[in-house]
């Protein structure tokens, strides 16, 4: 029996406008939840034309000449973009009949290179019951047929398996949202022995160990602590019979534990260190859930990994613009404060989910606005870009 996508009436649109404006193929990604039951697509992007294509408005004619790498920055970009329970759950592509013999093998490169990419960066481990199948979506731009496989990325010679596409309206228009601000506070020593102090490295091991304080933690959901296995709305009254875009809110606390069980013995490190880093602040945090009948687990699980996805992600944006601002090689290493970008959200159109993103201070409106419209194929107005943060780092 293969997967089933139950798919936002809005993304069946996106693709076939798509297949009427771009000549031969495009490629994009698939955006969703997966459940243990089904998955949700409530959003496609496009990939974005590189520069050359935008000045010559030709398209490449063979599948062969798909840019993998292009692809996959794409997916990292939009995947920072993503609050907790949303990732990329695949790959589409538009194609002639002509072309229609190569697309699946293009898409199985790129599911696996796509999620080889993404797994890189996280600082998670996947759980052992987690859906490890991504979609492969084929659409012929001639006959708009759809054909849809998944391969299970955890299994290099997975072989395609066939799943249902499935469009719905209204699909993801009264998701639940889990909301939370994390206080941060962490230490980084840098080792005297580590050469040149690669920040980026160190900040990365530090991260590591924060992480897994966050994945040990207790989250209260509306001031309880609630079993893995009930329901997350037991107990509240259900939205019925709404389909405006409107959220249930659930505010959680995180609670940390100050120190490990008298079950593990603790062994002092002493280590020499000639500098360290420090992290500092609160960040706001966001996950959200389908609503059919989520489980308590996979919503704190969603949240777990955007409390920790949003801190990395921050990091990694500060050096990439300390890199392009200043250099690789910097030497001086007086005490520095750096203010982290500030976390945003946007809503997606006739749903309660909304879009994430990151702006430093001195970045404008316009230059958000330009990133969705490249990044997620999305124009955005300005009064609806939210910012979830007072600027406290």
């Amino acid at each position: 029996m293969g997967r089933t996508y139950f798919v936002e009436e809005a993304v069946g649109q996106y693709l076939s406008d798509l297949s009427t404006k771009l000549k031969p193929y495009v490629t994009g990604l698939l955006i969703g939840q997966c459940s243990p039951q089904r998955d949700y697509v409530i959003r496609a992007v496009r990939t974005p034309p590189k520069e050359e294509q935008k000045e010559d408005s030709i398209s490449p004619s063979k599948l062969a000449s798909i840019d993998e790498e292009w692809i996959t920055t794409h997916a990292s970009q939009v995947s920072r973009m993503l609050p907790g329970g949303l990732l990329v759950l695949g790959v589409f592509i538009i194609a002639t009949p002509e072309l229609s013999k190569d697309s699946q093998n293009a898409l199985r490169k790129l599911i696996f290179s796509v999620e080889k990419s993404l797994t890189k960066r996280r600082l998670w481990k996947p759980a052992e019951e987690e859906v490890s199948d991504r979609a492969a979506l084929q659409i012929c731009s001639a006959t708009k047929k759809v054909v849809c496989r998944t391969y299970d990325v955890q299994d290099p010679k997975s072989s395609a398996k066939p799943a249902d596409w499935k469009y719905q309206s209204a699909l993801s228009a009264s998701w639940l949202a889990l909301d939370c601000t994390v206080n941060v506070n962490i230490h980084i020593p840098l080792l005297a022995t580590s050469p040149n102090h690669d920040l980026e490295k160190n900040t990365k091991t530090g991260l590591n160990r924060w992480s897994k304080q966050i994945e040990d933690s207790v989250f209260l959901i509306n001031g309880q602590v609630k079993d893995d296995d009930t329901e997350l709305l037991e107990g509240q009254k259900k939205l019925r019979g709404n389909t405006q875009s409107s959220t249930q809110f659930s505010d959680v606390k995180v609670l940390t534990q100050l120190s490990q069980g008298s079950s593990h013995r603790s062994t002092a490190t002493v280590q020499v260190c000639s500098a360290s880093i420090n992290l500092k602040g609160a960040v706001k945090c966001r996950a959200y859930i389908h609503n059919n009948k989520p489980k308590v687990k996979e919503a704190v699980q969603a949240l777990k990994r955007d409390i920790i996805n949003t801190l990395s992600v921050r990091c990694e944006i500060l050096f990439e613009d300390l890199i392009i601002n200043e250099g690789p090689h910097r030497k001086n290493f007086e005490r520095e404060y750096h203010v982290l970008p500030q976390r945003l959200f946007v809503p997606v159109a006739g749903s309660s989910v909304m879009l994430s993103d990151y702006k430093f201070g001195d970045e404008t409106t316009g230059e958000i606005q330009e990133r969705f419209v490249e990044m997620l194929d999305q124009s955005v107005q300005a009064e609806d870009i939210h910012i979830g943060e007072e600027i406290n780092t």
